[in-house]
């Protein structure tokens, strides 16, 4: 079974993980794409260390290699919307990356 993953849209209509992934580096946005291919592709199974579950509702998916990104996603009526990417630089996530997606999380419900 495939589960459908949506970008999330801007009310400018813009999608910022899908621009985010479109200027990394073609071996970045390879590793980034195959991640989220196994998010269509194994959905709520998808386990560590592909994913860890932030809060209730809020996941992230974890692209590991020489530049780590993070892409914050959460669920909603059995589809998965992928709210905000950046590059992981420090052992702990940045409070300011966590707001932005919850704030987009909240637009989405």
């Amino acid at each position: 079974m495939t589960w459908k993953v949506n970008f999330f849209r801007t009310s400018r209509g813009q999608f910022p993980v899908k621009d985010f992934i479109e200027k990394q580096d073609k071996p970045t946005r390879a590793r980034v794409n195959l991640s989220i291919r196994l998010l269509v592709n194994n959905g709520p199974y998808l386990k560590d260390p592909y994913m860890k579950k932030l809060q209730n509702n809020l996941y992230e998916l974890r692209i590991r290699g020489k530049i780590a990104i993070r892409i914050f996603y959460s669920k909603d009526k059995n589809e998965y919307y992928l709210l905000h990417a950046f590059k992981k630089k420090t052992q702990k996530t940045p409070i300011r990356e966590l707001q932005v997606a919850l704030g987009r999380m909240k637009e989405i419900e």
